[in-house]
């Protein structure tokens, strides 16, 4: 697809398909649609109140023009009740609009900048809307279908605007947006992977062919299980001895010339996890292949970094094992040693991300960040709290909390801040060890001192822990834009993050 911006009357555009929107509860149209309908003797209006098109948030209404304007067929998409107006009525107006566009094989469709001045968006942010929406909005994985055809995405998608001024904006947009998806899209195809085609190995080669890509841009180093021995990473090591697979210790780095601050993105990298010796029953082991979510988002998020040029030096850090149940696998009450030398005892081994997590920010406190942010799929206990939408946000530090909650505001990812109960720490206490890797108060507050496990490993460094669990991999749709499997959750609240920061 090839997206551009231009300056033009809707009216007079030939085109498959003609994108225009409606609030909901409409009575008359306005702005280009109005335009367009006035264009057309006012039939666009009529029609839509004959249907009952009430222009409610994920709908739309099509119909053929007959000649009466150049467009073949008009697409009517409800953009919900204007006081909810937000990057995310456009998000989700965009991708139903390119879904319609690819039922009906259209080659080229001209779209309104939905909502641009609207709400008080600016154009370049409702562009970056559009293109994140229609570009995740048509993804799909079809690496292991046996036959990849799908439904044709349009050649051409121009954005056009009566307003020459704003042209530069949206552009600039559309550009953004394209990263951003991008992003999304490396994250999606990752964690969609079987774990047999992702091993730990695998998401290495993975994340060096992205770091390749960037033609030095990323600098990264890999530890090995003999290198991690030295290292001391204990925990990663005790999760990952019960695999066939070895495990790796991967560290990205962007490094800007004259940057501002210094970011940690750590990401939770299980490939698959079976819960070891504590294990799974079969219907929760159905999509272990999610657990490395984390990772996913933080190598999506990297791989954008050098086309955004943060003035802000970001590493991005993973350690990657598999779970597995043999002979070698860790068992219930065994103590391993943080690389950090803090001793914990393993009497859960399905709670397994947080003890890699362990090493992994033990890791990340050794590059003296500003701030480390964590992403794990950690806890079905913050799925009960907040369902398979939100994301669970747990920090030692209330700018760093803000500053994430406004970053996923304007990426569209539901986020919503858990408490660090203090009180709670002491139900982690072990009798043999400095902790135990499970709390005593057994599924009551998992969330909670599942975070407040983690903290044991960042010192006092600034930190938030966010707990994807939930909406990492979407078991029915989303919205428009987030179908079934992998979402991405994360990428986009991280870039949001840096770049609002540089």
């Amino acid at each position: 697809m090839k997206f551009s911006v231009r300056k033009g009357d809707l009216s007079k555009e030939p085109c498959d398909l003609l994108v225009l929107n409606a609030f909901e509860g409409f009575k008359t149209f306005g702005g280009a649609t109005a335009s367009v309908d006035k264009a057309m003797g006012g039939l666009l209006l009529t029609l839509a109140q004959e249907e009952s098109f009430r222009a409610k948030a994920e709908t739309s209404f099509m119909l053929y023009t007959h000649g009466m304007i150049p467009a073949k067929r008009i697409l009517l998409v409800g953009l919900g009740k204007e006081k909810d107006f937000s990057e995310e009525s456009v998000r989700s107006a965009a991708a139903l609009s390119l879904q319609k566009a690819r039922s009906i094989g259209a080659k080229k469709v001209v779209s309104v900048v939905h909502g641009a001045g609207h709400g008080g968006l600016h154009p370049k942010q409702t562009a970056k809307a559009i293109i994140e929406g229609m570009m995740l909005g048509v993804y799909e994985f079809l690496r292991h279908k046996s036959s990849k055809i799908s439904k044709k995405n349009p050649d051409e998608i121009i954005l056009l605007t009566h307003n020459g001024q704003i042209t530069t904006q949206v552009l600039n947009g559309i550009k953004l947006g394209e990263i951003f998806a991008n992003a999304t899209i490396i994250a999606r195809d990752l964690v969609n992977e079987p774990a047999q085609t992702l091993r730990p190995i695998d998401l290495v080669n993975r994340t060096k062919a992205m770091v390749k890509a960037t033609e030095g841009k990323i600098q990264m180093r890999i530890y090995n299980k003999t290198q991690l021995e030295k290292m001391g990473a204990g925990g990663l090591l005790g999760i990952a001895q019960g695999s066939d697979h070895e495990p790796f210790l991967v560290h990205m780095i962007y490094k800007p010339s004259k940057a501002k601050k210094k970011y940690a993105f750590v990401g939770k990298a299980i490939t698959f996890d079976s819960g070891g010796l504590s294990l799974k029953p079969a219907e929760f082991m159905e999509n272990m292949k999610e657990d490395m979510a984390g990772a996913a988002s933080v190598i999506g998020a990297m791989s954008a970094l050098p086309l955004l040029a943060p003035s802000i030096e970001v590493h991005g850090i993973y350690g990657v094992c598999e779970n597995m149940v043999s002979g070698r696998s860790i068992r219930p009450g065994d103590v391993v040693v943080a690389m950090n030398k803090k001793t914990i005892e393993v009497t859960n081994t399905d709670a397994e991300g947080r003890v890699t997590l362990a090493d992994t920010l033990s890791y990340a406190v050794k590059q003296k960040p500003d701030m480390i942010i964590d992403l794990a799929t950690l806890t079905g206990a913050c799925m009960v709290a907040l369902g398979d939408e939100i994301i669970g946000m747990f920090s030692n530090d209330d700018k760093v909390a803000q500053n994430i909650l406004e970053a996923a505001k304007l990426a569209g990812e539901s986020c919503w801040r858990l408490p660090l109960v203090p009180q709670y720490r002491k139900t982690l206490e072990s009798k043999i060890a400095d902790l135990n890797n499970v709390s005593g108060l057994k599924r009551k507050g998992g969330a909670i001192t599942a975070a407040l496990f983690l903290e044991e490993f960042v010192a006092q460094t600034p930190w938030a822990h966010l707990d994807i669990a939930g909406p990492a991999f979407a078991e029915r749709p989303l919205n428009t834009y987030t179908p079934y499997g992998a979402s991405g959750f994360g990428v986009r609240t991280l870039l949001e993050l840096v770049r609002n920061a540089s």
